[in-house]
C-alpha cells in the first residue's frame, strides 16, 4: 500500500490504514470513570484505540477527583508518570509547570485543533501556549431536570425560569405530597447546586468569588442571599433521604415520578437513558433558573493530559490517543453516550443526539455571544484545588447543619477560602 505522508495528520491516517509506523502504540489511561454511563463512555475510546492497532490499558480510580490526583502524585514520585491522565482546569496548568507534560503542538497543528475546539477551552488545554491536553467534551452544569407528570399533577404548567418561580413551583409540589428536589448530599453535589443558585442570582458575584477567588466577595450580601436560597431548598424542598443516597440514583427519582426537579450536570442524560427513561415523556430539561434573563452556561470539560514518556510505543500511543480524542467520530460516539456535547464546534448534533444536548449546544453559542459563559468551580475549572476543596467543605457543612444561618455560612466559606490563599 502506497502512503504519501506530507504532514503529521497524513502520517497518522496512513499508519492507521497500513498498520506500519506504529509498531504497537500503547497507553494506560488513568481516570475516575469507574462505573455506570461514564465507564461505558470511556470504554468506547478503548475500543477505538484497539481497532487502530493500539494496546489499550486503563487504571480507573473510583470516587473523588482527589483520589485520582493522589494516584498521579504517587506514580510521578515513583518515577513512573502515566502516559495519559484525565485532568481538567487548574490541575492541567499546575502539572504543566513541572515541565513533565508532553508537547502536542505538532499534532494539533496538523489536525487543525485551534480552528474547531471551543475558544473557552483553548487556554485550559494550552496553559502556556502549547497544547498539553486534548478535550473530550463540554458539560453544562446549570441544568434543571424535571418530571412532567409530577409538575402536571401539582398544577405547575411550565418550567420555572427564575428562582422566585422555582420556589413557587416547589411550594405546589410539596403541597401535592411529592419531593420537589431530588438530591444526594456530598461535597460535590451540594456545591453543584449552590454554584447554580449563585450563578443564577448574580453572575458578576459568581465570577468574583468562584472564578477569581476573591474572599471578601464571599462575605457579601449577595452571597448571603445565595445561602438563604440554599437553606430554603435543603430544609423545605429536599427530602431527608438525601443523606446516604447514592449520587447516581438522584435522577431516577425524577424519571420514576417520585420527585419533580433535579439540579445537576448533563451526565444526567446518560444515567436516565441507561435506566430506560425517555426525554419528553419521563423527563424534560431546561436551563436552571436565572434572575437576569439571558441564556447562560456553566461549563465543565473532561480532558486528557499527556506526560512525557521514554518508550517509543507509549509516545506513539499518545499521538494515536490524542488524535482519536479530537476526531469527529470519537467526539460523536463518546458524547452521545455521556450526555455532554462535543468539544469541537463543527459536529452536527441534529442526528443521534438527545434534544437536551441540542439545546445545550444552542445555549453555549448564545452564552458566548452574550458574555454569560463561565467555568464551573464545583467541577474544578476555576480556582486552585485547595481553595476549591475548602469552599466545598464549607458548603456541605452548611447543608448538614440546619441551624447555621446564611450569614454564618457565607463567613465560614470566606474563612475557609482565606486560609488556603
Amino acid at each position: 500500500m502506497k502512503c504519501v505522508m506530507t504532514a503529521l495528520a497524513a502520517a497518522v491516517a496512513c499508519t492507521f490504514a497500513a498498520g506500519a509506523a506504529f509498531a504497537e502504540p500503547k497507553t494506560n489511561l488513568l481516570h475516575q470513570w469507574a462505573t455506570g454511563s461514564d465507564a461505558q463512555a470511556i470504554a468506547k475510546l478503548g475500543e477505538m484505540f484497539t481497532a487502530k492497532g493500539g494496546k489499550w490499558e486503563q487504571t480507573s480510580i473510583a470516587g473523588h477527583t482527589a483520589n485520582t490526583l493522589a494516584k498521579l502524585r504517587a506514580d510521578v514520585i515513583a518515577g513512573n508518570a502515566p502516559p495519559a491522565v484525565q485532568l481538567k482546569g487548574p490541575e492541567i496548568a499546575e502539572w504543566n509547570k513541572t515541565g513533565m507534560t508532553a508537547d502536542l503542538d505538532e499534532l494539533a497543528a496538523s489536525e487543525g485543533w485551534e480552528k474547531v475546539v471551543a475558544p473557552e477551552l483553548l487556554p485550559v488545554m494550552k496553559p502556556t501556549g502549547k497544547w498539553v491536553a486534548a478535550p473530550m467534551n463540554i458539560h453544562r452544569i446549570n441544568w434543571l431536570w424535571a418530571s412532567p407528570k409530577v409538575m402536571q399533577a401539582a398544577g405547575v404548567t411550565e418550567m420555572p425560569k427564575t428562582w422566585a418561580e422555582f420556589n413557587a413551583a416547589c411550594d405546589k409540589i410539596v403541597a401535592s405530597g411529592k419531593i420537589c428536589i431530588s438530591h444526594s448530599t456530598a461535597d460535590w453535589t451540594d456545591s453543584t447546586v449552590f454554584e447554580v443558585v449563585l450563578y443564577g442570582q448574580d453572575i458578576d458575584l459568581y465570577r468574583k468569588a468562584f472564578v477569581e477567588g476573591d474572599v471578601e466577595s464571599m462575605r457579601s450580601p449577595g452571597m448571603v442571599k445565595a445561602f438563604q436560597q440554599m437553606r430554603l431548598m435543603t430544609t423545605k424542598y429536599m427530602d431527608p433521604g438525601m443523606v446516604g443516597r447514592d449520587w447516581d440514583s438522584m435522577s431516577a427519582l425524577v424519571g420514576k415520578g417520585d420527585a419533580a426537579f433535579h439540579i445537576m450536570g448533563d451526565w444526567t442524560i446518560g444515567l436516565l437513558t441507561a435506566a430506560g427513561f425517555k426525554e419528553g415523556t419521563d423527563y424534560v430539561c431546561a436551563q436552571a433558573p436565572t434572575d437576569w434573563g439571558k441564556p447562560g452556561f456553566v461549563l465543565n470539560s473532561d480532558s486528557v493530559v499527556f506526560f512525557k514518556q521514554k518508550e517509543q510505543d507509549y509516545i506513539d500511543g499518545q499521538k494515536l490517543l490524542a488524535s482519536l480524542i479530537l476526531s469527529p467520530d470519537f467526539q460523536t460516539v463518546f458524547n452521545q453516550a455521556k450526555g455532554s456535547i462535543p468539544a469541537r464546534l463543527d459536529i452536527d448534533l441534529s442526528k443521534g443526539f438527545n434534544p437536551c444536548q441540542q439545546l445545550s449546544q444552542k445555549d453555549l453559542q448564545a452564552s458566548i455571544k452574550d458574555g454569560t459563559l463561565v467555568r464551573s468551580m464545583a467541577h474544578n475549572m476555576t480556582i486552585p484545588q485547595k481553595m476549591r476543596g475548602a469552599i466545598m467543605d464549607a458548603i456541605t457543612e452548611f447543608v448538614a447543619t440546619p441551624d447555621m444561618s446564611p450569614e454564618d455560612g457565607a463567613n465560614a466559606m470566606a474563612d475557609a477560602a482565606e486560609a488556603q490563599k
